[in-house]
């Protein structure tokens, strides 16, 4: 292991919502990704800050508290008290932990939101959309449409068909996402990104900034057809509150995201950071920042959230870029926390060892493309690997040149820049005859404890 170096490895895993209990889904995505990384970063000495928490401001979480009649905070309370029991029970760790209900963080955020507002993220006069019979402002979820793009039925915020950016302003036929109502045009000054005055600054950040292919195609369409604008804060009723310039309004939760991973990298960095400056400064000392997440954020991840740190002073080569995973499905069809049909995370682990869980997830999940979990795949899994892991091979090892060389390569795949945690674990999965007993290798324990959660 190297000595320490100075620059901070920031890594930024975007937070579970708070309207469900954590499924196996979520947790193959950025959740078991994130934690490696971080774990083999500060194996290999750098200094980590390594973010993540929950997310408590999307309105599908007051959707899914008023669609069972309890009060929103029953609602979150109970789902982040299942989410960080399943967090604990998987291993994933984190140096700062993201809690959007703390009021100092609130204040925290509020205040770069309102800093912005008053520079390059200004207030203009804007057309936006509001249900007819509720009169509910239409966003996120409470609108819902086609995509322009692709087609696909989608709520405002991401298409889960083509990875777009959704608006009510830009999907088809938009009509409330909450009780059908047809929309009504109203004038409102808010914060307003137009990416296209932003496309020069974005093409340098992307130059910097490692993506896989289908984010890049992605981000050539829209530079091809043009970039939408993004409307940063709304006239509703949840998210959090606006100050000073922004008073009346509430920050869009995708904006509050970029937010909050800024200000809990500067936390992590200097743990009494206050204001703006102090936030800057911190992150002066930031090599590399990356963002792990599904593909359902990789749009954000590639304008709004690198734009919203730009704007506050992070310079280009400091993105290190986007760790995006794809969709997994269960049995074929997708997880759905209102049908129930989902494996929830804290039961999975109240039953079954966490380094198979986690060896399994990093083996079949959806890090290149969509898979799909099944029971019967898992079980098969683990009565395999169990043994190995704990020295009982039921074949020759391999030769030492080869298993040198395929824990070389292991290592190497946890990197971010080449990042491939299927590959890592098949290396490390090559080299089980050397696991489990008194002549296991240095490397082996490596690459098995960041994958396992226990390194570090």
């Amino acid at each position: 292991m190297s000595e320490q170096t100075s620059a901070v490895t920031a890594i930024i895993v975007a937070p579970p919502t708070t309207n469900g209990p954590l499924h196996i889904g979520h947790l193959a995505g950025p959740y078991i990704a994130g934690d490696v990384i971080a774990r083999a970063a500060r194996d290999r000495g750098e200094r980590v800050v390594n973010v993540n928490g929950v997310d408590t401001h999307p309105n599908w979480v007051l959707t899914r508290a008023e669609n069972e009649d309890v009060d929103v905070q029953k609602v979150i309370l109970e789902y982040r008290r299942r989410i960080d029991e399943a967090m604990r029970r998987a291993r994933v760790d984190c140096d700062v932990y993201l809690d959007p209900e703390d009021s100092d963080h609130q204040a925290a955020v509020a205040r770069l939101a309102s800093h912005l507002a008053d520079g390059p993220f200004a207030l203009r006069d804007y057309t936006l959309l509001a249900c007819s019979d509720c009169g509910r402002t239409l966003h996120n979820s409470y609108v819902k449409g086609s995509c322009s793009r692709c087609g696909a039925g989608s709520h405002g915020g991401t298409c889960e068909g083509c990875g777009g950016f959704a608006s009510a302003q830009n999907l088809i036929d938009p009509r409330c996402g909450r009780c059908g109502g047809a929309p009504t045009p109203f004038t409102a000054r808010i914060p307003v990104l137009v990416l296209e005055d932003f496309r020069d600054q974005l093409v340098e950040i992307w130059l910097h900034m490692e993506q896989p292919r289908r984010m890049r195609d992605l981000l050539n369409d829209y530079l091809r057809d043009g970039l939408p604008e993004m409307p940063l804060a709304f006239p509703t009723n949840y998210g959090v509150e606006g100050t000073g310039t922004l008073a009346g309004l509430r920050l869009d939760v995708n904006f509050e995201l970029g937010l909050n991973g800024y200000q809990c990298v500067a936390r992590g960095i200097d743990p009494a950071v206050d204001g703006v400056e102090a936030a800057q400064a911190a992150w002066r000392q930031v090599g590399k920042a990356w963002h792990v997440h599904g593909i359902d954020n990789g749009f954000y991840s590639a304008t709004l959230w690198p734009l919203t740190c730009a704007a506050l002073g992070v310079r280009p080569e400091q993105h290190g870029g986007s760790i995006v995973n794809e969709f997994y499905t269960l049995d074929g069809a997708k997880f759905s926390t209102s049908r129930n049909h989902a494996i929830w995370t804290d039961e999975l682990l109240a039953v079954e060892d966490p380094e198979i869980v986690r060896l399994y997830l990093a083996w079949d999940g959806p890090d290149r493309y969509a898979s799909d979990f099944t029971m019967a795949g898992f079980e098969a899994f683990r009565d395999r690997v169990a043994p190995r892991l704990a020295g009982r091979a039921d074949g020759d090892p391999l030769p030492a040149p080869l298993d040198a060389a395929s824990l070389t390569r292991g290592l190497q795949a946890l990197r971010p820049e080449r990042f491939d945690l299927a590959l890592a674990a098949r290396c490390l999965l090559d080299t089980t005859g050397s696991l489990g007993n008194d002549q296991t290798l240095p490397d082996a324990e490596r690459l098995r404890g960041a994958l396992a959660g226990t390194l570090g």
